[in-house]
Formats: C-alpha cells, sequence, structure tokens
C-alpha cells in the first residue's frame, strides 16, 4: 500500500451543479444548526467584515442555500450595511468559473439579496490554513471532508475502501482519514474568530458499519469489470482507480477530542448520526419509473466520483477518452440499477463545533 493515487477530481461546465440533488437532499437537517451557529456566533466588533467561510464548495449549487439561510441570520443581527464576505474554498481545479457565473445569475443567489455581501474563492486544500488566523465568524462544510487529501493506495478488489474485503487497504485509508480529520480541525482552529462557530456535514458509516450506497457502487464496481472484460479498460487503468472517500463512524470523528471534548481550541457542542433522505427512490416508489431511477443515481456518481476515476486511464493522446469513459461507465451503471431498483442507505453526521476562549 505505498502507491500514491491521484486526489479527487471534478468534471466542470456545471455538471455537478446539475447532478447534485442526493447532496442537496442531505442538506436539510444540517441547514437549522448553522442558524443556530448564526444566531449564537460573537460578531466582530466595529466595522470589521463578518467572514463566512464555506469549506469545500464545489460549483456552488448547494451552498446557496445554507449560506443564504446564515446571511439572514446575522443580517438580523447585524442590521443592514454590515459588510458580510463569504470566501468559497476548494481545490485549485475546482470549476470556479461555474461558481461564480451562478452567483451572478442564479434567482436564488445570495448576492441578489444583498447588496453588501462580497463573495470570492481560494483554491487551495482545507487540509491546510487558507486564511488568516483569526477572521473566520463563521465555517460550513458539506459533502466535503470525507475525501481525502490523497488515497494512500490501491484497492485490490474494489474502487471502494468500504466495500473491500482487503483489510490492509482498508486500514490505510482509515488511517488516512483520520489524519486528514485532524489537520482540517488544526486549521479551522486558527482560522476562526475566538468564539467562532464551524458546522458541519459529512458522509458516515451507520450504526452497523454501513458505507451505504452499495447497490450503486456494485452496479459500477460490475461496470468497470465489465469494460475491461470487452478491452475498453486495462487491468492495470481498473487497478488504478479509486474513489479517495472514507465515512467516518463516530467514534472516529469524535477521536481528536477525546474525554475533553476539545481539540485545537475547538468543542463539540452537538453531533448527530442520522440517516439522509432518498429521494431518487421516493420518487420511484411513486411513478414506478426503473430508467429514471438508474439514470439518476447514475448521473449523481458520474458528477461525483467519475472524474477521479478517469484520472486513472493512460495517457496516450486520445483526449476524448475520459469523456467516452465516463459516458459509457454512466450507461452501463443505470442500466444495471434498472435491472433492480432498490432504496440507498445514507448515512450522514451533522456537527456543530465552537472555538474556545
Amino acid at each position: 500500500m505505498t502507491e500514491p493515487v491521484t486526489p479527487a477530481a471534478m468534471e466542470g461546465q456545471g455538471r455537478y451543479n446539475r447532478s447534485s440533488q442526493v447532496q442537496a437532499a442531505g442538506l436539510s437537517p444540517a441547514v437549522p444548526m448553522l442558524e443556530c451557529a448564526a444566531r449564537d456566533v460573537p460578531l466582530p466588533s466595529g466595522r470589521q467584515p463578518i467572514v463566512i467561510a464555506d469549506y469545500g464548495s464545489s460549483q456552488g449549487q448547494n451552498s446557496l442555500t445554507p449560506v443564504g439561510a446564515a446571511i439572514d441570520v446575522l443580517r438580523e443581527r447585524a442590521g443592514r450595511g454590515r459588510t458580510i464576505s463569504v470566501v468559497h474554498v476548494d481545490l485549485p481545479q475546482n470549476d470556479f468559473t461555474v461558481l461564480f457565473e451562478m452567483l451572478c445569475s442564479d434567482p436564488q443567489s445570495y448576492l441578489k439579496r444583498d447588496a453588501a455581501v462580497f463573495a470570492s474563492a481560494v483554491g487551495r486544500s482545507f487540509y491546510e490554513q487558507v486564511l488568516p488566523s483569526e477572521t473566520v465568524t463563521l465555517g460550513w462544510s458539506s459533502w466535503s471532508v470525507q475525501w481525502l487529501s490523497q488515497a494512500p493506495g490501491v484497492i485490490p478488489d474494489h474502487v471502494q475502501a468500504a466495500l473491500s474485503r482487503d483489510a490492509e487497504a482498508k486500514n490505510a485509508f482509515h488511517r488516512q482519514a483520520a489524519e486528514d480529520w485532524r489537520q482540517f480541525l488544526v486549521a479551522r482552529g486558527r482560522e476562526l474568530c475566538e468564539g467562532g462557530r464551524l458546522v458541519v456535514l459529512m458522509m458516515v458509516v451507520d450504526e452497523h458499519g454501513e458505507f451505504g450506497y452499495r447497490a450503486l457502487l456494485e452496479a459500477m464496481y460490475a461496470s468497470l469489470l465489465k469494460m475491461v472484460e470487452s478491452g475498453f479498460l486495462s487491468d492495470e487503468e481498473l487497478r488504478r482507480m479509486v474513489i479517495p472517500t472514507v465515512a467516518r463512524s463516530r467514534e472516529e470523528f469524535l477521536a481528536p477530542f477525546g474525554a475533553t471534548g476539545s481539540f485545537a481550541r475547538l468543542r463539540i457542542e452537538e453531533a448527530e448520526v442520522f440517516l439522509g433522505e432518498d429521494h431518487i427512490w421516493a420518487d420511484f416508489l411513486r411513478d414506478g419509473d426503473r430508467r429514471s431511477f438508474g439514470g439518476r443515481w447514475a448521473a449523481f456518481a458520474r458528477a461525483s466520483v467519475f472524474p477521479t476515476l478517469a484520472k486513472a486511464l493512460k495517457s496516450d493522446g486520445d483526449t476524448g477518452r475520459p469523456e467516452a469513459f465516463m459516458t459509457r461507465l454512466e450507461t452501463m451503471t443505470a442500466t444495471q440499477l434498472v435491472k433492480h431498483p432498490e432504496p440507498m442507505s445514507i448515512p450522514l453526521a451533522r456537527i456543530r463545533l465552537g472555538k474556545q476562549g
């Protein structure tokens, strides 16, 4: 388990925004927690701006509702005209063009509602400090910290460590997840103002240790094996394909805080594990449309993880091959899911942290 694998990638041109309904649905239980944090957080003194940091913004669509809700609460407290700065943070290869176009044009954009709110972005990994110390009033991160800073190696029998039977691979991924989580907390502990709040929504395992999305992941891997059989993929390409995500258990995400409940000057104020709603399954029960069911889950997978898998393809000068790979994998995964529709388990956790004085 010594061979590093390229970390996550995201397909541009707004595809993630168009296919992230699963993530959008999962936000609902966490937004009230963010609103509560916005009510409790101390506001900067004088004319200093109120700073909201959105850690892991992607292309921005799923930031509109939570960030807008936080702004509404803060505006009520701070009054009209008080400057609020929103900083969206993601990896340098993120499609920030789509993010800013959406902020300028979407009717639900917080920029449309408040002239004293200003948006900016930072293209760096949030596993390091990305903003000046003691400047962030309120932090928000959703569907992001399950992504590792790097994949610690290959997975010999799958693309997702949670479904692997290889103990060495699983242990390596969980060690990386533990280190990344600590680094994330340390960086946020530096950036938050005294008394600042941070709300995190993350993928976790359920009480039985189940990662969730099993039917989708099995359909995806079965499709990849068929692509090898047909000669579209090589054995080496499949071997290098890894989804660098880990869903932590409650014990794992609480571990840094120890018996005192404090780490990096952050204290847990609230933490809850819950199951996100599977709206795709609910729609299938209502309309019985198998093709829509399979297509929507396959589109979710394409937007979320296919670009990362595509980075394992050999560079042979064929610039159209990654697109062909993702399109073929999307079609084959949808076909697999159409055969036996079943609900997806979506285990999530919402966590509110406060910085101690």
